[in-house]
């Protein structure tokens, strides 16, 4: 089953972004490191029930705007015009290939997979896979496959003891999530395997997202 990975915020100052964030949520933050491929770093908060958010900033804009991940180029997209929001969010798998059949087979149009990495500040890498769905007008979330190491805190003192309970998505997606991530919804959910989807009907509804203390 899939599973919510992490969201992410697009932020012209991740730093401030996460602590202002940690301080009004009362949620431990921390910084996460350079994308140096990509122009790119972050800030993190970690949650219990195995997501985060990401607070993303932009060190280098030719690195970024060079860039054909369609991650970089949303987040280069967005800061470019001064919005700094809630732009997007991955799920995780630990079967990319099955999905990019999956997606030959059924003539979903992708992009990737896309290889990433970063240095943590203790000097350890993260590896992933990033694979993106795409469909007309629609920006869908992308499939995330970690390497040998998950992204978790290396301190469990850094894991807060809330969840990311829901995310909340444009009702006229919810069929297209179905074929594209073979995904059921009942009454407008779909459960992740450590959160859930909810589709609402909003005209001006983009993303949004809600958490919760155990």
């Amino acid at each position: 089953m899939l599973a919510l990975d992490h969201l992410i915020i697009t932020a012209k100052d991740p730093e401030k972004a996460a602590k202002d964030f940690g301080e009004k949520h009362d949620v431990t933050v921390l910084e996460g490191g350079k994308h140096d491929n990509w122009g790119t770093y972050n800030y993190l908060a970690y949650f219990a029930n195995d997501s985060y958010i990401e607070w993303i900033g932009i060190f280098d804009e030719d690195l970024a705007e060079a860039s054909d991940n369609p991650l970089i180029m949303q987040t280069y997209d967005a800061l470019s015009k001064g919005h700094e929001a809630f732009i997007q969010f991955a799920v995780r798998t630990e079967k990319m290939d099955d999905f990019i059949e999956h997606f030959q087979q059924t003539d979903v149009n992708y992009k990737g997979p896309f290889a990433g990495s970063r240095q943590r500040p203790d000097g350890s890498r993260l590896e992933w896979r990033m694979l993106f769905p795409e469909a007309a007008r629609t920006t869908l979330p992308f499939i995330l496959e970690w390497g040998k190491t998950k992204n978790v805190p290396q301190d469990k003192a850094l894991l807060n003891n809330k969840r990311i309970e829901e995310v909340t998505l444009n009702m006229a997606n919810k069929d297209l999530f179905h074929k594209i991530f073979i995904l059921e919804a009942s009454d407008d959910i779909i459960q992740l395997g450590n959160s859930r989807l909810k589709f609402i009907e909003d005209n001006q509804h983009r993303l949004g997202f809600s958490y919760q203390s155990y």
